[in-house]
């Protein structure tokens, strides 16, 4: 069971200054990662006691207990492609991909994927921003967007200065990362987050730099696939997410659409 597993696990027996903990690491894992008792309970301003009973209400012997845990699952998810081309069984990928499928139903389930579009479908514009590995998912999901919808934008790294200049309030911004977090696309979410822009975050867990500028994320399970990330969570949950979009918009998606598509038979754009 992973670390944001247990959390969410834990979540209602919590006290409000385990609640705080729980908020602290989340906002910044290298907390739990590589802190000591004393340095997490300065950062959220309580005790060494309370530390302590917040690692064992998470199911851990101690703190260094919950420590050791949280860096094997760091080191699991910091491989490098180097390293996991050395080590990563080819035989075990299929069902690594069945794994993070599975993640991408359980994210849709329920009012999930709703709560993810609603932002969307109000928003004034629509920002994109993304890690490497999950730039697949990214451009998917401006593809599709973008035909239902104006407005929407795929940031790029040497273009988010001006943008950031002129997002504010009425805008929504969904950031895809996952662990390696890229130091860009987390800095950029931040400082849309500071000029109120709505984050809609699609990420790996509660202890995502990304989740912590959020009520309004999901987790997807990223697996390796050979030496590298697999983009099929990302891509999936995009399409879904494109999809619910477009039936909450309905009459005026259609009309977009078939405006496209007019355009599309006036200028001969396929064969």
């Amino acid at each position: 069971m992973t670390i944001s597993d247990r959390i969410a696990a834990a979540s209602e027996r919590l006290t409000p200054t385990e609640r705080k903990i729980a908020q602290a690491v989340s906002a910044d894992p290298t907390l739990l990662a590589f802190g000591t008792v004393a340095h997490l309970a300065a950062q959220v301003q309580t005790s060494h006691p309370t530390i302590v009973r917040f690692a064992t209400k998470l199911g851990f012997a101690g703190y260094s207990d919950l420590q050791d845990h949280v860096r094997t699952e760091f080191a699991q998810q910091l491989l490098r492609p180097t390293q996991r081309i050395r080590q990563q069984d080819p035989s075990s990928s299929l069902t690594a991909l069945e794994g993070a499928l599975a993640s991408v139903r359980q994210a849709a389930d329920g009012h999930q994927l709703a709560v993810l579009a609603q932002p969307i479908r109000k928003a004034q514009r629509v920002w994109i921003l993304s890690g490497e590995t999950s730039r697949a998912g990214a451009l998917a999901l401006h593809s599709g967007l973008s035909m239902v919808r104006p407005s929407v934008r795929l940031l790029d790294e040497h273009s988010s200065g001006g943008v950031l200049s002129s997002a504010g309030k009425k805008d929504v911004a969904v950031v895809i990362d996952f662990a390696r977090y890229r130091r860009h696309c987390v800095t950029t979410a931040q400082a849309l987050a500071r000029s109120d822009v709505h984050i809609v975050a699609i990420t790996d867990g509660p202890l995502s730099p990304l989740a912590a500028l959020t009520d309004t994320w999901c987790e997807l399970a990223v697996p390796a696939i050979g030496p590298f990330d697999s983009s099929v969570p990302a891509v999936a949950l995009a399409e879904l997410l494109v999809a619910e979009v477009a039936a909450s918009l309905r009459t005026k998606a259609r009309d977009r659409i078939d405006r496209t598509e007019a355009l599309w038979e006036a200028t001969g754009t396929f064969l």
